[in-house]
């Protein structure tokens, strides 16, 4: 039965992909690099469907024999390596079947239609093999393989027909550039096998491949990129063991300066196209502070000074709340990094509190969706929530709109931040627009992180730089909080927010931990996989921002690190056959926890 399922989801994928060229989706006016991409495309898809018959093998004799687990793990490396030579093409030409080879081992909600993807290919094989004893799961082992191998030796079908222009090109490779700085390195795909650095040597060679037709030129440019992408590949080759890579150095001194160079490169090109991405190409690179605009985020207001200036006095407004006493900076104090330090913030009655902690605003609206469930997507949605809402301002949105509307210095501010309005009633909308201005501008960018990639490399200390090199590799935290911001924005693409089943629990004791009752973004929309599910958020700033978790129940940082190492809920003990994050601890020693520690307060701005 499970065979049959994954076969049909096979053919399913693959129809859809077929279909696509078949209907001429791809076509092409300029396409110098197309003939020796699909050459070695071809060669490629071949190479790949041999590891996947090798992986196959190995897992059919699997046993209790350690040399036999060895094998597989070996023959696991060998095929991811072997699919790192494909994967820019799929997942920027085929994504559908990409998704086949390398997703997360966890369910994925496609929302809003609340569809979901069992997890399949590399990522459960190496969640299993790595199990204490992975010959008990040679069943479900055997169907991942057989699913692999499958789906492989069917690929070359792709390319019948197939067409693409040197931009959509030029892109694929753009984004596979961008994967290999934000994914690779942090061993997002294969965190046990720890493969991730090879990986990227993977990518990078086939990037250089396939760009060599495209190099024709003799101009500074085009050697410059030449330059990075030898330099890039042999850094990467003299460099392979995953804990002990300099992440540091090499984004600094290959791998930014190889984005831009790219970039530059597609520029004289005339070969811009940005179809698949929310970045903004024009960007020097990942960690410039317009790579990501703010435009492509739900309902995001076109700001100048005057309408962030009113929403910053609209911060402050007693007007907006039910009892004239309260104002957004109650709970999001701006001394306190628009956060504060109570553990869950005190309720409108001034007796209770509400049932999760106030999390800073710094970069709020560089997501999409709102409230640690996610259950709205824009700010304006958040803003007019929290007015309306009893526990928080309880403000009734007519009064609020008749108090200020009433007032002749907010008819003129209005009147002056919007040429459009007209007529005397400022509508709840308009309000909440100008909240969201204020709250979007908050993205100071300018933390000893910052302009240590600026250029200033006195920005950060000797143990800062360790505790970066160990966020994004052994401690797996940037696995999660992607980079540039550090949230749950998923590259490469950045165009959904992540969510997770941590399990944190109710008390900050290790050793008697109890499980929180909070359902997370289950109560927004009530499916299994949402459980306790709760909205990554940015760890920028989060030296100020205690205490932590959606609850608040850690007091500091050390804490909040140890948990993680630790395994999360399900690694303490907790219950919680759901949990996203990996229940095996991460075998940080105390040092090393407090470089990482050392590392996250280099993200503090200055306000």
């Amino acid at each position: 039965m499970y065979r049959n399922k994954l076969k049909l989801i096979i053919q399913f994928l693959l129809l859809i992909t077929c279909l696509s060229v078949v209907l001429g989706l791809k076509k092409s006016t300029d396409s110098t690099g197309l003939n020796p991409l699909v050459a070695e495309v071809r060669v490629n898809f071949r190479l790949f469907a041999q590891s996947t018959n090798d992986l196959q093998k190995a897992i059919a004799v699997l046993n209790e024999n350690p040399e036999s687990i060895i094998q597989a793990k070996i023959a696991l490396k060998n095929s991811r390596l072997a699919y790192k030579r494909v994967a820019f093409f799929l997942d920027y030409f085929f994504r559908s079947s990409s998704l086949i080879y390398n997703k997360p081992a966890k369910v994925e909600v496609e929302e809003p239609y609340m569809e979901y993807q069992e997890p399949a290919g590399f990522q459960v094989i190496e969640a299993l093999l790595f199990e204490t004893q992975p010959w008990t799961h040679q069943k479900e082992l055997a169907a991942q393989a057989e699913l692999l191998t499958s789906s492989a030796s069917d690929l070359p079908a792709l390319l019948y027909g197939f067409t693409a222009t040197d931009g959509q090109i030029l892109e694929s490779l753009r984004l596979e550039l961008i994967r290999v700085i934000t994914l690779s390195i942090t061993g997002y795909d294969a965190p046990e096998l720890k493969s991730g650095i090879m990986e990227a040597e993977q990518s990078i060679q086939v990037v250089r491949k396939t760009l060599l037709p495209l190099l024709t030129g003799t101009d500074p440019v085009t050697h410059s990129l030449m330059r990075g992408l030898d330099k890039t590949m042999t850094y990467l080759q003299q460099h392979p063991d995953f804990d002990s890579f300099d992440r540091m150095e090499f984004l600094t001194v290959y791998a930014l300066p190889l984005q831009e160079q790219l970039s530059d490169f597609i520029r004289i090109s005339k070969a811009d196209l940005n179809t698949q991405s929310a970045l903004n190409y024009n960007a020097k690179h990942i960690f410039s502070r317009d790579a990501i605009p703010l435009d492509v985020f739900p309902e995001a207001v076109k700001t100048n000074a005057k309408v962030v200036a009113l929403g910053k006095k609209l911060f402050l407004e007693n007007a907006l709340s039910g009892n004239l006493k309260r104002n957004c900076a109650s709970c999001h104090r701006p001394d306190q990094y628009f956060s504060e330090p109570l553990q869950t913030s005190l309720a409108f009655d001034e007796k209770s509190n509400v049932p999760r902690n106030a999390p800073t605003l710094l970069y709020a609206g560089f997501q999409y969706s709102q409230f640690w469930d996610g259950r709205v997507k824009s700010l304006q949605e958040q803003i007019k929530a929290v007015i309306a809402n009893p526990q928080e301002m309880n403000g009734e949105h007519q009064v609020i709109v008749e108090r200020i509307s009433r007032s002749a210095v907010y008819q003129r501010d209005f009147k002056d931040s919007f040429p459009l309005f007209k007529g005397n009633v400022i509508p709840i909308d308009a309000i909440a627009t100008a909240l969201a201005a204020y709250i979007q501008s908050l993205a100071p960018r300018n933390s000893a992180f910052d302009r240590y990639l600026g250029g200033d490399h006195r920005a950060m200390n000797t143990r800062q730089l360790k505790g970066f090199n160990l966020f994004m590799g052994k401690g797996q935290c940037g696995s999660c909080h992607f980079a540039p911001l550090f949230n749950g924005l998923i590259p490469p693409d950045y165009k959904r927010t992540e969510y997770e089943i941590l399990g944190t629990p109710e008390n900050a004791d290790f050793k008697h931990p109890k499980q929180d009752h909070d359902r997370g973004r289950y109560n927004f929309f009530p499916i299994s996989y949402y459980e306790a599910a709760f909205k990554t958020p940015t760890i920028r700033n989060i030296e100020k921002t205690a205490p932590y978790m959606h609850n608040g129940v850690f007091q500091d940082l050390y804490q909040v690190v140890d948990f993680y190492n630790k395994g999360g809920g399900a690694g303490l003990g907790i219950d919680l056959p759901g949990q996203t994050l990996s229940a095996k601890p991460l075998n940080l020693t105390e040092t090393e926890m407090q470089d990482i520690v050392a590392f996250m307060k280099s993200l503090t701005d200055n306000l």
